[in-house]
């Protein structure tokens, strides 16, 4: 046999010719489990395989179509996958190249709600720990929603009727669409960051899935768990549940709920306030009478019907106690006074001998000391020398025009160093 050599290339090329140009393989919808899934974070391409227990096909998703998926592809998961087959020349296998890709069951939509709550509530942003309580009489509200929507309609007639004492402020944003969310963020962080409100509403009317799915956002989750400011979710109808509601510090089935939830009721208020003053005034009538009773039962008793004679018996008693203190006091005085007397006599006795000869030597002790006191030679002619209080005994310490004292018997003499003459044996010089 004459065969034609061919090439590894050329037989991948020509295989993958025939794969292209059957219209069985352009497109095809293909049901199975995803396995081996393998996102390639830089490019966005997801490369996984769909197996049944029997076979498996390799499969990628190009990042442009992975993009506008609503879910997350998981292992496990059953899907439905819509692409081509063809042959990748490379490796020499085939594999499906898939357009869309939609979870074989439940709609992509809920899949990507439950796979999005399940993440959120893992982080804790679901937590009732971290739900600040609404403030009871708020000064402002503010309301995030559609300018032109029936939803802000309906929160301004319910705040106006309920509790027309507070002030509206109102962001209009996109309820809808791919921009949706970036408005509601931007709306929330800049009523946080200028603290414009006490309370939030965000919201909108009902819809469909579509519709609602941006407060499915996990950014807008985000935003609302970090608000200061206490967040109500009022989206769509009481049937509708989203992200929002879940994250948020109180939902509300529908915006005129968030209004009411915000608000207290101005007529309960005064109705209670009424009902109040009506009870402060009959408890304070009854209290008046039963202190009035009171009084009187007080003013009845002897000790101010008759105070003097109320009296008596105490003042003759307490006029006894002073007599008889008075006695005592006298006695124990005349008892002390005697004891010193006796205490006295005994120690003249004792000492008297004493003390007449310490008087004699203290006498003589005086008159020596007297001989020896430094100032009584004054009496005899002498005088002290001092310079700013200190006392000198010879001229060394001294210079003229040097202030000084002299000391003498009668008094103290202040006057300047004129001249001073020294002595020595040889006789008297000035200096």
């Amino acid at each position: 046999m004459n065969l034609p050599v061919i090439t590894v290339s050329q037989l991948n090329l020509y295989i993958k010719k025939l794969f292209d140009s059957d219209l069985t393989f352009s497109s095809v919808i293909l049901s199975g489990e995803i396995s081996n899934l393998s996102p390639h974070y830089r490019s966005g391409h997801l490369y996984f395989s769909l197996k049944d227990d029997a076979s498996s096909v390799k499969a990628v998703m190009f990042a442009r179509e992975a993009s506008r998926l609503r879910f997350r592809p998981e292992n496990g998961m059953k899907v439905l996958a819509v692409g081509r087959v063809s042959v990748f020349e490379r490796d020499g296998v085939y594999q499906l190249y898939v357009k869309d890709l939609q979870p074989d069951g439940a709609g992509a939509l809920a899949v990507a709600f439950e796979q999005l709550k399940k993440r959120l509530e893992a982080k804790g942003l679901f937590d009732p720990r971290h739900k600040r309580p609404l403030p009871p009489f708020p000064k402002r509200i503010g309301v995030i929603t559609s300018p032109g929507g029936a939803a802000l309609q309906d929160i301004l007639n319910i705040i106006g009727r309920r509790y027309p004492l507070c002030e509206v402020i109102v962001a209009g944003v996109t309820v809808q669409g791919n921009t949706a969310a970036g408005e509601i963020i931007e709306a929330i962080e800049a009523f946080n960051r200028k603290k414009l409100a006490d309370v939030l509403i965000v919201g909108r009317g009902g819809g469909s899935a579509e519709d609602l799915w941006c407060f499915n956002d996990e950014l807008l989750a985000h935003a609302i768990y970090n608000s200061a400011i206490p967040v109500i979710s009022a989206v769509g109808h009481e049937t509708d549940f989203t992200i929002a509601d879940f994250v948020s510090d109180v939902r509300a089935p529908t915006p005129s709920a968030a209004a009411e939830l915000a608000t207290p009721d101005i007529a309960e208020l005064t109705y209670r306030l009424d009902a109040l003053e009506r009870r402060m005034t009959v408890l304070a009538a009854k209290g008046l009478k039963e202190r009035k009773l009171r009084l009187e039962q007080i003013l009845a008793r002897r000790s101010f019907t008759d105070a003097a004679r109320f009296f008596d018996a105490d003042k003759r008693r307490i006029a006894d106690l002073t007599l008889s203190l008075a006695r005592r006091t006298e006695q124990n005085i005349k008892n002390e006074a005697e004891r010193l007397r006796a205490a006295d006599r005994r120690l003249q006795t004792k000492i008297g001998g004493v003390l007449t000869a310490e008087k004699v030597r203290f006498t003589a002790d005086v008159t020596a000391l007297r001989k020896l006191n430094p100032l009584d030679v004054l009496t005899r002619g002498f005088a002290v020398v001092e310079k700013e209080g200190a006392v000198h005994t010879g001229v060394g310490a001294l210079s003229p025009g040097d202030e000084i004292a002299v000391r003498m018997a009668d008094g103290t003499l202040i006057g300047e160093v004129k001249e001073i003459r020294k002595g020595n044996k040889n006789g008297t010089h000035a200096v």
